[in-house]
């Protein structure tokens, strides 16, 4: 396989060169307040919809101002749209019609690229979920029971989901400390981060029927970045016997581009081995392999303090996909699932404070000399992504930020 050159100068060294075309929603200066869809190559946005009218091609699934209607079109209108840019981009006859909707990427603004419908977060990492099970239940078996036996997750509060760059608001809640007689109100002292990857659903699904694990790609239009804030001392209090609640419910930031998932084909690898034999609807070892090669890195205030390996995931996104509606529960478009916590067998791999500090007894030293064992007031953390893509390119997965305010 060779990947086509685009016209655009310096967009075949770029992460983000027509190898990628990530969708996302944007604003700028040439029509304020009006959002449009946009696809990133190397540090342009092309103005989607007004490139198809340039070009002479049906432009209506990209004039909206949200990714839904793409997103619900299914996948073979997915492949002919990802066609179609790829073309535009590299067929040297469209540069002078799309070169003046090309606007550098630090003049637009980026939006929530998609509305969401419904929210579920999944606890898919072993690693994650032992190192947890130790430092609560130290000295008995660090999973529960049915870890390996099934995809845990938890729905989620979708209206908010927000945009990377939205502040998160440190929340308030019920707090008990273990030496504490009675609970006390106010805010968190224990604000977390976990470094996740999202997925969402385009195609949505009948009421009572399952989506099986080879229907994936049917169902799934693409891949971000997400921070899953978590309140550790709410959750602490509140998850039993429900599970979390308030202590998640108040912001998960996700990326504003969202890379398709035909754009991840060489990033696809085989999940780590699995010593319990998972039941037939979840066992996917002879189909398509749905592990992907993502390397995550962390920085807290700028500083590097994590690099999570998402191919070591135990159960992929394709069987979350299905355990999540194997019961008959229906998919909507705009449905959006993330994959919990990834975290790698070392320290450094781990993808929340409350690993990497070992709640709190073993604290972060960052170069400015302070130390963290969970945020506080001011502090910015980033999470990135990288993938393998075609004949030695990167796919990039750009960024989600997010600033704590008191």
């Amino acid at each position: 396989m060779t990947t086509p050159r685009s016209w655009l100068a310096g967009a075949d060294d770029s992460p983000f060169g027509v190898h990628n075309l990530p969708y996302g929603v944007f604003t700028a200066a040439d029509r304020p307040g009006v959002r449009r869809i946009g696809v990133r190559i190397g540090e342009s946005v092309l103005d989607a919809g007004a490139a198809a009218r340039a070009v002479g091609e049906p432009s209506v699934l990209l004039d909206a101002d949200t990714l839904n209607p793409l997103l619900a079109a299914g996948r073979p209108v997915w492949t002919e749209v990802r066609t179609a840019l790829t073309r535009w981009l590299t067929d040297e006859s469209h540069r002078a019609a799309l070169s003046p909707l090309l606007l550098p990427l630090a003049e637009v603004e980026l939006h929530l690229p998609f509305e969401v419908a419904d929210y579920v977060d999944f606890y898919a990492s072993e690693h994650h979920a032992t190192n947890l099970g130790r430092i609560f239940r130290p000295g008995s078996e660090p999973l529960t029971p049915n870890w390996k036996h099934l995809p845990i997750g938890y729905h989620g509060r979708a209206g908010t989901v927000v945009v990377s760059g939205t502040p998160v608001i440190r929340p308030q809640g019920q707090r008990k400390a273990p030496t504490d007689a009675v609970p006390s109100f106010g805010p968190t002292r224990r604000l977390d981060i976990e470094a996740e990857v999202g997925f969402v659903v385009g195609a949505p699904s009948v009421l009572g029927t399952p989506v099986t694990l080879d229907r994936f790609r049917e169902h799934v239009f693409g891949v971000c970045l997400v921070n899953d804030w978590s309140a550790r001392d709410i959750q602490a209090w509140e998850y039993v016997p429900l599970g979390p609640f308030l202590g998640k419910s108040f912001a998960t930031s996700v990326s504003p581009w969202i890379v398709p998932l035909d754009a991840l084909e060489q990033a696809r690898v085989t999940p780590p081995a699995r010593d319990v034999e998972p039941l037939p609807y979840l066992d996917d070892r002879g189909g398509e392999p749905w592990g992907l090669d993502l390397a995550l890195e962390v920085r807290l205030n700028g500083h590097p303090v994590s690099r999570p390996p998402f191919a070591s995931m135990y159960w992929t996104a394709a069987q979350q996909l299905t355990h999540m509606t194997v019961n008959g529960a229906s998919l909507r478009t705009g449905d959006f699932f993330a994959s919990g916590t990834i975290s790698g067998p070392e320290p450094e791999t781990r993808g929340a404070l409350i690993e990497l500090t070992w709640n709190g007894e073993e604290p972060l030293k960052l170069p400015d000399g302070t130390t963290r064992t969970f945020l506080e007031d001011g502090d910015e953390v980033t999470i990135t992504a990288t993938a393998p893509g075609p004949d030695g390119t990167v796919v990039g997965f750009g960024e989600v930020t997010g600033r704590v305010t008191p």
